[in-house]
């Protein structure tokens, strides 16, 4: 076997402790979190985070200024575009009921350092995205009172001007994020009702906006003398798709809460489809109504719905829809403080991130500390900054988030078990586990021209013996017995699940390529036809090759959770669009994320690869290791041994060396 080099041995060790997965326990429902939630529950909080101000605000910019009426088939490709990510988190959650979302899927299938990035992201994300949206609730408060609470500020308390800040301090909206934390301080079950109360509000307004909107509709505002229907035509639609699709990035917050859920195997996928089907179904209905009320050209981006019926005359419609609007903020608002602190929890519980954050209060049962002091960063962030400056911060980490999310399900479906130390079955997927000490077939005896192998695990054993009997029976990430004939010469020295791996990231490298060529391509790049035909070629032919050939090997068949449908094509597809939306992102949110990434990773440096729960696990000494060998007549003989360096005499191999022959002089 080829050996490393003396001077990059410490690089490979480092590669090792950045790409090491998390072991999960065997008890998947262990958890010092209280189980209360139910399928109803994690329902409204996955409502509450889709349909916020996104649903009053959101409609009228796109239906005025990018989609017109069509606007109603944008949100129909937003919601198949947000259904491919919201399948992988639903698998995830149900198979892995723990608290982290996005950074936990990571931890356990791709590696630490991503892990550790993508949770690092996520927390910005969250932070921003509660900011702005106490900054929405507070200026379409203030709307309502024709702007007194600013008036007042800056007029009595201070203002500032400074680039990237906001003009007055909105002390309205750091008040409302502070009240939000100390209620969810009290306990997952407070925060539950909390939501129960405004999202019910708030659906109810929903459906007299349908109904009474529904009874002023006028067709004649689709008709050609308004523009039609779709007046910027398929670009306009497929623009306003991508504007359209932040309006469902809420969901996680299900998986964010599936360490809190009564029954997470059956809620969190039945939740996630549920929320995600009302929260479309939402949007289209409203964009319908709203198109119909009034023409869509004169439409008040800020606050189209109230808008359009103070335009119609009804101004005590415009009010009941304000209050609507207010609480359906409320309840993103609630999704954002819910889930980031137990993302936070999370990172600290794995020894990433500061264990203060780790600590769960014994009476509510909740991280406290990374509730308050969260929640006060939040508060500040609201505070200071203004509107615009966050909300062109958004985004770009959910969309890595779901670009992992997507790729790690692949690779943990078709990515073999391990054993544990222990002689059991782990239940962490681990593609990039370190191999044993001793090595799957650690020598051959030649007696008799019998040969005699030993195996690492029981399962090892039967899986080669069936393989011996049965040719036609393939293990997970092995080729598909129908290509072996055909591909067997070129892979079938590569370990089961590696050239899955291989593929995932030959995915992931051709998508973005694809994606930056058709966004390029022809404006910036300025790049000849023929050039920019043979580009899209041969990464569309990347693409789909990778595809074909994650699909030519056996995956994981599991019935007891729920399963993503026709992997590796809809995690492929989910890839595809994130890269596409992310490439579609201004350069200053490029520039936040490089800077954000570079703090995160001195963060890791400094304390999460020292402190990493995963790296002290390793120096503890190792367990005894169960070895099963088949001996010439085809017995088996379990021995119990400790795993020992490299080099060491193995005392185990001599004596089953002796069994072998005694057994076999005996047959003579």
């Amino acid at each position: 076997m080829a050996t490393c080099p003396l001077g990059c041995a410490p690089a490979v060790r480092l590669c090792q402790k950045l790409n090491r997965l998390k072991t999960l326990d065997d008890d998947m429902m262990a958890t010092s979190l209280k189980r209360c939630l139910s399928t109803l529950d994690l329902t409204l909080l996955g409502v509450g985070g889709m349909v916020g101000s996104g649903l009053y605000v959101l409609t009228g910019t796109v239906a005025k200024d990018t989609a017109g009426p069509a606007v109603i088939i944008s949100f129909l490709f937003a919601g198949f575009a947000s259904l491919l990510a919201a399948f992988c988190y639903a698998e995830f959650g149900a198979r892995i009921p723990k608290t982290g979302s996005a950074y936990m899927f990571t931890y356990v299938s791709v590696g630490e350092i991503w892990a550790f990035l993508i949770g690092w992201n996520v927390i910005l994300e969250n932070m921003i995205g509660g900011a702005a949206v106490a900054r929405a609730w507070s200026g379409y408060l203030d709307s309502i009172f024709n702007h007194a609470i600013q008036n007042f500020t800056e007029t009595h308390i201070m203002q500032w001007n400074v680039p990237f800040l906001a003009h007055y301090p909105d002390l309205l909206a750091a008040g409302i994020i502070v009240a939000a934390s100390f209620f969810i301080s009290f306990g997952v079950q407070v925060s539950s009702y909390l939501n129960h109360i405004f999202s019910t509000i708030s659906m109810a307004v929903i459906i007299f906006i349908l109904v009474f909107g529904f009874i002023l509709a006028e067709p004649a505002n689709w008709s050609p003398e308004q523009g039609g229907f779709a007046p910027y035509g398929i670009s306009g639609i497929l623009a306003g798709s991508a504007t359209c699709f932040y309006a469902f990035v809420g969901f996680d917050v299900i998986a964010s809460s599936s360490e809190e859920a009564k029954n997470p195997q059956k809620a969190v996928p039945l939740a996630t489809a549920i929320s995600l089907a009302l929260a479309t179904t939402a949007y289209i209905l409203v964009s319908t109504v709203l198109t119909l009320i009034v023409p869509w050209r004169t439409l008040d981006p800020n606050s189209a719905l109230a808008d359009a019926f103070f335009r119609r005359g009804y101004s005590w419609a415009g009010i009941i829809v304000a209050v609507g609007s207010i609480c359906a903020m409320n309840t993103v608002l609630l999704a954002n403080l819910f889930s980031l602190p137990r993302i936070v929890y999370a990172m600290a519980e794995d020894g990433l991130f500061f264990s203060f954050f780790s600590r769960v209060n014994s009476i509510t049962k909740v991280p406290i500390n990374a509730i308050l002091v969260f929640g006060i960063l939040m508060a500040t962030m609201a505070l200071i900054f203004d509107l615009e400056a966050l909300v062109q911060f958004l985004s770009i980490g959910t969309l890595l988030a779901y670009t992992f999310v997507a790729a790690s399900i692949i690779v943990l479906r078709f990515q073999p078990e391990k054993s544990s130390s222990k002689g059991t079955a782990s239940t962490s997927p681990n593609p990039n586990a370190e191999p044993s000490p001793i090595p799957a077939e650690s020598h051959t005896i030649n007696e008799d021209s019998e040969e005699m192998k030993q195996y690492e695990s029981f399962s090892d054993k039967l899986q080669l013996v069936e393989r011996q009997k049965q040719k036609e029976r393939r293990g997970v990430g092995q080729l598909k017995a129908f290509w072996e004939p055909y591909l067997d010469r070129l892979l079938g020295d590569c370990e089961p699940g590696e050239v899955v791996a291989f593929s995932v990231m030959t995915l992931i490298v051709s998508s973005a390529s694809l994606c930056a060529v058709l966004e390029f391509g022809n404006k910036q790049l300025q790049l000849p036809l023929w050039s920019f035909t043979m580009l899209i070629v041969i990464f569309s032919l990347a693409f789909v090759i990778s595809l074909a050939l994650i699909w030519a090997h056996e995956p994981q068949r599991n019935n007891k959770t729920f399963q993503v449908p026709l992997v590796p094509l809809t995690p492929g597809l989910s890839i595809l669009v994130n890269v596409f939306l992310m490439l579609k992102l201004s350069y200053l949110t490029w520039i936040r994320f490089t800077v954000w990434i570079a703090i995160g990773l001195f963060v890791y440096f400094g304390y999460g690869i020292w402190h990493s729960k995963e790296g002290i696990r390793e120096l503890q000494p190792k367990d005894m290791a169960a070895r099963y060998v088949v001996l010439p007549s085809g017995s088996l003989v379990e021995t119990v041994q400790s795993v020992q360096p490299d080099g060491e005499v193995d005392a185990t191999a001599q004596h089953i060396s002796a069994s072998a022959a005694e057994e076999s002089a005996a047959q003579r």
